[in-house]
Parts: C-alpha cells; structure tokens; sequence
C-alpha cells in the first residue's frame, strides 16, 4: 500500500514509519520542519520526506495517516476531506498492524521513552528478536521502532490524543495485552482540562487489559490507585509493595524476600531508578530472571535528550535533556547535582510545552530547580516574571554569555529543539 504521513518527523510518526515499511507498505512523508534526531533517522531509513504542507507537493497515496499536530484549515487535510481520500490516524494504523502481537505498552507522564527502551534491551540482550516503537533515540539501538519477529511488542504508549478526528489517546488504539503505568501527573494543558480527564484516560486504558495480562505500578502514585480504584480486571504488580520493593537509598531491589543490588546501574537519578525497576518487573513478566534483567542494563546506554552530555570545552560540560514539567525538572536538577555535589550548575530551561507555556505550573517551577546554582527561562508567551526569565531566545542568550563563566556544568532543559542553545554556547565557549 503506498502510504503518505502528514508529520512525519515526530517520535511516534517518524518510528510509525519504519514499522510500515518493514511491513511492506511504500512509504513517504511531510513535515513543516525537520530536526535531529529524527530527520537523520528519516534519512538513514530512505524515507522520502516533503518539506511544507502545500498540497501540490503531497504525492499520491492509498492512504494518509494524518498527526496530531495537524488539524482542520491545513492545506492537505483540507484537500484530503474535500476529495473523499481516504485517511486515519497514526495509533489506529499502528494498533491494526499489531493485532496479532501481544503488546507491552509502557505509560505514564514521566519516563516512557527510557523504561520501554530499558524492557525492550533486556529483552533483546536475552536473544529475543522482540519488536518496538519508542519516541526517541537510544545508543544501544540503530534505530527507535523495528518489527521484530518475537510474539511480544513494546511501544512508549502516550496519554495524548490521536488526532483532530479521534480525541482518544493513543494508547487506546494499541489493545495492549500488559502495561507498566509509571505515574500519572497532570499534562498537556492543550488538551485535558485537569487530573481527573487524565485519570478517565489510564481508566479507559486499564479496561482494555484482559484477564491474563498484567499491569506493573507504582503503590505511592495515589493517582495511579484512584484508576485502579475504579476497575481493574487483569493482574496487579504492585511496586513498593509487600512482594516488591525497591529502597531508593541503597538502590537495592526486593523480589519476594530476595535481594538484589542495582548500585552498579549506569544511569543516574532516582528516576531513572523507578525507570529500572519498572523495566526488571516487566521483563519478569515475560519469563527473564531479575538478576538476568540487571545483567542486560549494566550495558544500557541510555536515551538521546535525557541527561546527554553534549560536550566538555574548557572544563565546563554541556548537557541535553528533555526535562519540561516540574517534576521531570526537579528530578534531573537533583540527579544532577548528586552526581557533582560540588559543582556550579547552571540550568537552562525553555517553557515549551502546552501546560508550561499556560502558566499552570507557576507555583511549582521554582521549586523544580532549586538545587542547582542558577538559571535562566525562556518563556516565549510571558506567562512567568522574574530577573532570569526572558520572551526572546536572544535576550537569554545575550545574558548568558555575560555568565556562562561562572559555572562548571550547563544543563539545558527542554522538549523543543534544543539546537538553539547548544551551538550557541558551544561557539561562545570556544571563543572565550
């Protein structure tokens, strides 16, 4: 089938595309912008991508899978409707194309990209030829989505919705057979009104679990249980519970009365240590050993955009992370700081995603950066006031070079491109 994706250089499009393609289906796509990684990855998979929605420039196609980025008064959705082209989503095509697979979704606001690589190099490392489709780009894989030839599918399963027709998240569409949902917090302003519409969300999702599937959590979430509370018909492993619990201080892991140590885990951040616990429990689930499971993650690289370190000029590191709610902000400012203490840290942060840019999180931002030294905001739609908050990427940068010399660490927080901090103080740097 010859196939056309409107947005393709999203995470989700840009892995949706590889899976169509290994299924044999010919493939191309547009975008309005295309940035790494994923317009690399685009390249190296000989995807064919059109830059620009205009409708003279969209080829042929027996189907489109229009993003959610995109919705009416687009030039090409308006031409599809008005032709009668036939069209659908990009999770509805992905869940149709993975009914015969048993679906691992991996859940919740924070941590979905790491966790479903983790589980999916576990499982890989322990010779299964498992398939996936994760919105990011690890080290340990040449690419982020493949189909695989295992029965077992894991796929980042996301809370937002699935286009401007179908308001559904999108894991709705993916009829999972086991989930891991590893917090839920409020996101995504844009579209849910509050918590309790995210909660109605992971309901829907837990419904669809059957008898003899299993849903990994979190016992501390309370908004996890107030889903859970509501109707759970599948298996429940719990975390932090009486048959598994994980000591954060120790960073020691308890499986019915057996013990084992995650200290020599190379990842840092309590985060990312929920992050290996979920990814051990669900691998369990599908017959690998714990110790087995740590074995596998002493070699797990991590994921592009999450605590990367970019560079080092003149002493002083540069690092990327995708860090843009307050919790997500606290957590990898803490580890951060954990691993150099005695560091001067500087943080970067750019409001841009939908909740942040509102102003919701007002009262909790500050709190999110608090251990580390200094930072400064971007905040395109002047939602925040302060000395270190600025409307214009060029103001921030201006006042950065001014600083940039004070500290020993950079940390660049944000869900955007964040090419355009990093090149400018690199070049700054190599300048002074």
């Amino acid at each position: 089938m010859r196939i056309h994706i409107l947005g393709v250089c999203g995470t989700f499009m840009a892995g949706l595309a590889q899976i169509l393609k290994e299924s044999g289906h010919d493939v191309s796509g547009s975008d309005i912008q295309f940035y790494p990684p994923m317009s690399d990855y685009l390249r190296d998979i000989d995807i064919t991508t059109i830059k620009g929605y205009e409708v003279n420039k969209m080829p042929e196609a027996d189907l489109y899978v229009i993003g959610n980025a995109l919705s009416r008064g687009n030039e090409c959705v308006e031409y599809i409707l008005e032709n009668n082209l036939a069209y659908t989503s990009g999770p509805s095509i992905l869940g149709k194309e993975l009914r015969e697979r048993d679906v691992f979704a991996v859940s919740g606001t924070h941590g979905k990209t790491s966790t479903a690589y983790m589980l999916t190099h576990i499982l890989n490392d322990q010779g299964r030829d498992v398939g996936y489709l994760v919105g990011g780009i690890s080290k340990n894989f040449k690419n982020p989505a493949s189909l695989g030839s295992d029965k077992t599918f894991v796929i980042e399963a996301d809370e937002y919705d699935s286009a401007f027709f179908d308001k559904r998240s999108k894991f709705i569409n993916y009829h999972p057979k086991n989930i891991i949902v590893n917090n839920i917090e409020f996101d995504h302003a844009d579209i849910f009104d509050d918590i309790n519409d995210i909660k109605r969300q992971f309901h829907h999702l837990v419904k669809l679990i059957p008898n003899s599937g299993n849903i990994i959590y979190y016992q501390d979430d309370e908004n996890i249980l107030d889903v859970l509370s509501k109707g759970a018909y599948s298996d429940l492993i719990a975390i932090n519970s009486d048959n598994i619990n994980v000591n954060f201080s120790t960073k020691e892991l308890t499986v019915h009365d057996e013990t084992y140590s995650l200290k020599d885990l190379p990842l840092i951040g309590i985060h990312n240590l929920r992050n290996y616990v979920c990814a051990i429990i669900a691998a369990q689930v599908e017959g690998i050993e714990v110790s087995d499971s740590i074995d596998s993650l002493k070699s797990f690289l991590g994921v592009k955009r999450r605590m990367e370190k970019i560079s080092e000029i003149n002493e002083i590191k540069i690092y990327d992370d995708f860090a843009h709610h307050p919790t997500a902000i606290r957590l990898s400012s803490q580890a951060l700081r954990n691993k150099h203490p005695n560091r001067k840290i500087l943080g970067i942060i750019e409001l841009g995603s939908n909740t942040m840019s509102s102003g919701y999180h007002k009262e909790n931002l500050l709190d999110s950066y608090e251990s580390i030294n200094g930072v400064l905001v971007l905040d395109p739609k002047g939602m925040y006031q302060g000395d270190n908050i600025f409307q214009s990427i060029s103001a921030l940068l201006e006042e950065l070079t001014k600083i940039i010399k004070d500290y020993d660490i950079i940390l660049i927080m944000t869900n955007r491109d964040s090419q355009k901090f990093i090149k400018p103080i690199l070049e700054s740097l190599e300048e002074k």
